[in-house]
């Protein structure tokens, strides 16, 4: 079995502070480096490292309260602080994109031409792409080995950063010799480049709390394994969301008409089991067991259909009427959409009463089916007789 979610969660926190202090150390030297050396796209980068260091904080804070329990006010669990964690992280990503945009801007139109940066600050974005590339590749390196999306996904974070360190050396080579609007340029682009991420970010936590189901691929992909499950006729009903960077699913479970609901619940288990072995970003399955396919059919078209005890009482009387008497028996109920099927185990009571009647077992079913034809739920039963003098009659 794969990685437990405590596992993962150490994971993903160790490099997450890994991260943290790695865009530290690289955020004071590019901005400090870019004042020093009179670069506004290095300081620019700098603040976007320092954008990262926030995200990297704010993930390891935001996992220690997303992966608590279940508790009485929060029953579901507290992913959604993640949620809304990444949707105030979105919008200072969007706020300091947008100052960075607005001096450059006035930086590149305000007709008086800067003085060019100076060579070390070549050498602060050499490092800084260094640095980043590591990082990435070191990150990618955990999250494959735990076969998680979101260490993955952080991964090609940090290599957006090396990409952005790149453009930023670029501007401040061509600002050295001569070029000196590349510098202002490259400020921009950078800063688009986290107004993108923020964007990002911000859409996707949106439409993880309005609910927004599971990619139509990975549907398919859960609803395949539930269906490789042996005494699984069909899936349907399924509903997924996303919680906390893991997915929620709801199902309906058909089995065959006549198993036990004992045996339907150990099915269930056993689809939960294989879909969470498969999927480490599950978190959550909620099932229902069916014996019909219901999908199609409205709640509102649903017949009334009698209790146990009424099924009984008619049951009872049925028996009562061609017996004389009513032995003690055991019964099963089979529910479907429009009618109900019985199945009647018999104690030893039975034999003396089918003595005085003169009823075999065939005959006594034969007429508690013509018995109870006239109900309108009814479609058929059966019986079944204990052994008698070593014979086993049904």
């Amino acid at each position: 079995m794969r990685d437990t979610s405590d596992q993962r969660q150490a994971a993903a926190q160790r490099i997450s502070i890994i991260g943290a202090i790695v865009n530290a150390l690289l955020s004071a030297l590019k901005v400090i480096g870019g004042v020093l050396t009179g670069s506004t796209a290095l300081i620019a980068d700098g603040l976007h490292s320092l954008s990262d260091m926030a995200t990297d904080m704010m993930v390891i804070f935001l996992l220690g309260i997303s992966h608590k329990k279940p508790d009485k006010e929060h029953p579901w669990g507290h992913g959604r602080f993640e949620t809304l964690g990444t949707v105030f992280l979105a919008v200072i990503l969007l706020s300091v994109a947008g100052f960075m945009t607005w001096d450059s801007l006035k930086l590149l139109f305000a007709g008086e031409i800067p003085s060019p940066p100076t060579w070390p600050a070549l050498i602060i974005a050499a490092i800084s792409i260094l640095a980043n590339e590591v990082l990435f590749f070191y990150t990618l390196k955990v999250g494959k080995a735990n076969h998680s999306n979101l260490i993955i996904a952080n991964a090609w974070h940090h290599r957006t950063d090396s990409l952005s360190s790149i453009v930023v050396l670029i501007a401040i080579a061509g600002a050295i010799l001569g070029v000196w609007w590349l510098d202002a340029l490259a400020a921009v682009l950078v800063a688009l480049l986290i107004a993108k991420i923020g964007i990002d970010l911000l859409l996707k936590s949106l439409a993880e709390l309005v609910d927004t189901g599971l990619p139509q691929e990975r549907v398919n992909q859960l609803r395949e394994t539930a269906l490789s499950v042996e005494g699984v006729i069909d899936v349907h009903n399924f509903r997924t969301r996303m919680m906390g960077g893991q997915g929620l699913l709801e199902m309906h479970l058909q089995i065959p008409a006549h198993m036990s609901a004992s045996e339907g619940h150990f099915i269930g288990d056993i689809v939960c089991a294989k879909l969470k072995n498969r999927f480490d970003d599950i978190g959550y399955i909620i099932y229902h067991i069916d014996t019909y396919d219901d999908e199609l059919i409205p709640d509102i078209a649903q017949p009334l259909m009698p209790s146990r005890n009424e099924v009984e009482n008619h049951l009872n009387a049925a028996i009562s009427r061609l017996l004389g008497d009513c032995p003690a028996y055991e019964l099963t109920i089979y529910y479907a959409p429009k009618f109900i099927e019985l199945e009647i185990k018999f104690s030893h009571e039975i034999y003396p009463l089918l003595e005085n009647t003169g009823l075999t077992a065939q005959s006594l079913e034969t007429n508690l089916q013509e018995e109870l034809q006239s109900l309108n739920w009814f479609r058929n039963i059966r019986i079944w007789l204990p052994v008698n003098d070593s014979q086993v009659e049904t």
